[in-house]
Order: C-alpha cells, then structure tokens, then sequence
C-alpha cells in the first residue's frame, strides 16, 4: 500500500503544484528557445516556460519516505545529482538565449561521475550486489561497466527524445512500470517506489506537457527520468532488460549515432532529420502522430520485457 500511496501522492502534488511552478518559470523568464536547425514548426514552442522537469524530484523524496532505506536514498541521490546537471545545462541554455547549454563532453563526463558514485553506494547497500537479472552474480568488474554504460546511456537517450510534447514522459511510463514489477518481484521495494512515484509524476506533468504543451520538462526532467529508469535497473538487477523496455530511447539514441557516422563518412545522411522523431516529422506525420506511435511501441516493448520476466 505505501508504494501505491507515493505514486498517487506523486500524481497528485504533481497536478497541484503544475500551474504555480509554471507561473514561477514565466515570471522568472525560464522560457525554451527552439534549435534553429528544428523542423520549422517547433519555432512556435520558443517561449514556453521550460525547466519543468523540477515536479519530477518530488518522486525521489517520496520514495524515501515510503522506504527508507540505503538503497533508496541512493536512487534519490542519482536523479537528484542528474537532475542538477540537467538544471545547470537549462540555465546556461537561458543564459545564452540559445538552445545551447554544457557542452556534449561536458555532460557525459559529469553524468558519469554522478553515475559512479552511485555505484560506489550501492555496491554495498543493495542487497542483490553485482547480481543481474537472468545471469546471477557477475563479475564486479563487469557489472560496474554494465551498469555505468546502463546510467550515462539511458540518461541520454531519453535527453535525446525529449522533442515532442509530452514525447519522453509518455514513453518513460511503459518502462518504469515494468521496472517496478520486477523490482517487486525480486525484493527491492526502494527500486520499486522510485519507479511508481516517477510514473506518478509523469502522468501528473503529462497534464500540462501533453500538446500543445504549457511547460517543458528540459534537460532538468529528462537526465532525471533516465537516471530514474537506470537507477531502478541496476538495483533489481535488470540492466540488461533496458534495452527491450527502453526500445524507443534506444533507437532515438541509434538514430544519432547513425546519422554522424554517415554524414562523416559518406557526406550523406540516413536521415531526415535526427533523432528519430524528427524523422518522422519532416516526413509528413504531424506531432501528435508521432508522439503517440512512439508511446504505443514504447507500451508494447514494454509489455513484451513484461512477459518474459513473468515467464522466467
């Protein structure tokens, strides 16, 4: 009942506390200004308030609160500490009044400090150790890289899908379900109310971000709902079932790495337009279309990953 309790909790002060939080950022003049390379519609979200993604770190702390435990406040300090990376790249991206804050190197470098010394943490405060989901205890060597390349990717990846309206919330949830039943299953119920109270958070944002979307989560939400996800993995030993339930972020991620490698190589471009989504945009599906195609493959990943924890 309390991790049930923490995702209604989540959903609800998330709702409740939207619209001032939105004013504040208004007032404070924390508005998103649009890449200029970005298909041209996205010229018309320049000025919405951004740097929402503060209601998600409500999530953490009621996760504490439901399960007080070591492993829970590590999993608090991991989206805490992504999400001030996020907050100190959405400012610098105010401050220049460019869609342009850390640089690349400059972000992966401290989302993977933040990430091993996370690690360091849970190293000896989860009781499933250096145990994966499927495999059993591995290598403390192996699940550390595992692990860390499981915390700077899935931050990033859900960063790079961060483009849409209500894009990287609506296909975070599948995942963070599923995450949340295995974490159940396997004994780590702070993995489990991490994961239920983000959901709970990102349904409630999903009320102001869905199209046309009144606030923008900014890298402040979405370095935080990809540590949430990793974070959760890597404590109920499910890094591996990342990739499945995590598919679309994954193939956004993909899609990056693809189109460079080509440009650089041939000139030319696979793509569009990367990531992904953007693909699909300047081939002729408006955004709404995207956004939930990319939410149903999202909820069918999921549902699959679902299965075969259910059937092991």
């Amino acid at each position: 009942m309390k991790l049930v309790a923490a995702g209604v909790a989540a959903f609800a002060i998330t709702v409740v506390a939207g619209r001032p939080l939105i004013g504040l950022l208004a007032r404070l003049k924390y508005r998103q200004q649009a890449y200029e390379d970005a298909p041209p519609t996205h010229q018309a979200k320049t000025g919405t308030p951004t740097m929402g993604g503060l209601l998600f770190l409500t999530a953490p702390l009621l996760a504490v609160a439901a399960v007080p435990t070591r492993t829970t406040v590590a999993l608090a300090a991991l989206v805490g500490g992504m999400g001030a990376i996020g907050f100190v790249d959405d400012l610098a991206a105010i401050r220049h009044a460019r869609n342009r804050g850390l640089r690349a190197r400059t972000k992966f470098g401290l989302t993977a400090l933040v990430g091993i010394a996370f690690l360091g943490l849970i190293a000896t405060a989860s009781p499933r150790g250096t145990t994966l989901l499927g495999v059993g205890t591995t290598p403390a060597w192996a699940w550390a890289a595992i692990s860390l390349l499981a915390i700077v990717g899935t931050t990033h990846a859900v960063n790079l899908t961060d483009g849409l309206d209500g894009l990287a919330g609506g296909t975070v949830v599948p995942p963070l379900c599923v995450l949340a039943y295995v974490a159940i299953r396997v004994g780590t119920p702070g993995a489990a109310a991490l994961e239920i109270a983000t959901a709970g958070t990102v349904l409630g944002f999903l009320v102001y971000n869905r199209h046309p979307a009144k606030v923008i989560m900014g890298d402040t939400g979405s370095l935080a709902l990809g540590a949430a996800l990793a974070g959760g993995a890597i404590v109920s030993g499910s890094q591996l079932l990342l990739p499945l339930i995590g598919g679309v972020f994954a193939a956004e991620t993909l899609s990056v790495m693809l189109q460079v490698a080509s440009f650089k190589l041939t000139k030319r471009r696979i793509f569009r337009m990367s990531p992904l989504h953007h693909h699909f945009e300047l081939g002729g599906w408006p955004e709404t279309t995207v956004t939930t195609r990319f939410w149903l493959a999202s909820a069918a990943l999921s549902g699959l990953g679902f299965a075969l924890v259910a059937m092991a």
